[in-house]
């Protein structure tokens, strides 16, 4: 006989912990309304890596840039069955991210490989200033 775990799988009985002491209020939303992403400088370039696992990145994805924000559109339609058993998970996820001022749209670049999103941002040499560190009092 399978037990409980096994037959609906740990996702649906466990939430993931890392999620939750990432967000103590993360248990409050839906885990298909927000794409997890990452995001970082690296080498004078604005670097969004986002997780679509499953997704169709021509059909499913798309990408928009307007008033110097990025938007990050997916719709799901995922479908499963098996021998007296179906499962269905569909639903639109979106991320929405400020990008350095002077960036010019033509120049975003976006790739897809096992799931994972990167959108690549040249940064414009004005947003490559120097960091100025900020003394703390006591």
């Amino acid at each position: 006989m399978m037990g409980a775990l096994e037959r609906w799988g740990s996702r649906t009985l466990f939430p993931d912990l890392f999620e939750l002491l990432e967000s103590p209020w993360g248990m409050l939303r839906t885990a298909e309304g927000t794409i997890r992403i990452e995001d970082y400088i690296d080498n004078g370039k604005y670097v969004i890596r986002a997780e679509l696992p499953g997704m169709d990145p021509e059909k499913d994805v798309e990408i928009t840039v307007s008033g110097g924000v990025l938007c990050l559109h997916a719709e799901r339609h995922e479908e499963r069955k098996e021998a007296h058993h179906s499962e269905f998970r569909y639903g639109s996820l979106s991320r929405s991210l400020t990008l350095p001022e002077g960036v010019t749209a033509d120049d975003i670049k976006a790739t897809y490989d096992k799931g994972i999103l990167t959108i690549t941002v040249p940064m414009p040499e004005s947003a490559k200033k120097e960091a100025k560190r900020i003394a703390i009092e006591k």
